[in-house]
């Protein structure tokens, strides 16, 4: 029942993924963010879905780091340093929210002020202006993420909760969570 419905939030990833790969490509000589610059990695909110696939990788480390991993969750700050930080290093890189595959990268905003390009102060130093195809618009990301959520939501949890909403990341990150319904445990069962 619950086996497919990452699989939305996996092409979001892999579409977030692409597209930071083609600027590290063109922009490999103005870009500074690499393994040990650690700066962005911070204790995040996250909606469901994120906190799920997260879950389901922490689940596969050793029981050891998982259980450190936990520790450092419970005691984990808002906004404080993120628990999956290891000697400056994601324990669960490969599975990082998608706010974490954006660090470092030219985002564009749009507020009361208009559209506003930003970017990690480290990188794209030398660089007077860059197009608006390098910088990723966050508006639209952050709507296609709401709308997976949504789906996942819907397939995963009962109807009439607040499982839309955004959680600590370390809540995802307990071995007893409150915050993990029983369907959502499917996903941790062999084969969900």
């Amino acid at each position: 029942m619950t086996g497919d419905c990452l699989d939305n939030y996996r092409a979001l990833v892999a579409r977030v993924d692409e597209f930071s790969a083609r600027i590290h490509r063109e922009f490999a000589d103005h870009l500074r963010c690499r393994r040990g610059c650690d700066a962005c990695c911070r204790h995040l909110t996250l909606f469901a879905v994120e906190g799920a696939a997260l879950r389901g990788a922490w689940r596969k480390l050793p029981p050891g780091q998982r259980d450190t991993v936990s520790r450092r969750a419970a005691a984990a700050a808002e906004d404080g340093p993120c628990p999956l930080l290891e000697n400056q290093a994601c324990l669960l890189y490969e599975a990082r929210p998608i706010l974490c595959r954006t660090h470092g990268l030219p985002l564009l905003y749009r507020g009361e002020d208009g559209p506003q390009a930003v970017c990690c102060p480290l990188n794209l130093r030398g660089l007077t202006a860059f197009s608006g195809a390098a910088a990723l618009d966050m508006e639209v990301v952050n709507a296609a993420l709401d709308a997976v959520n949504g789906l996942f939501v819907r397939k995963v949890f009962p109807p009439g909760g607040d499982a839309g909403q955004r959680l600590p990341m370390g809540r995802y990150l307990l071995p007893q969570s409150e915050y993990v319904p029983a369907l959502f445990k499917e996903l941790e069962r062999p084969g969900g």
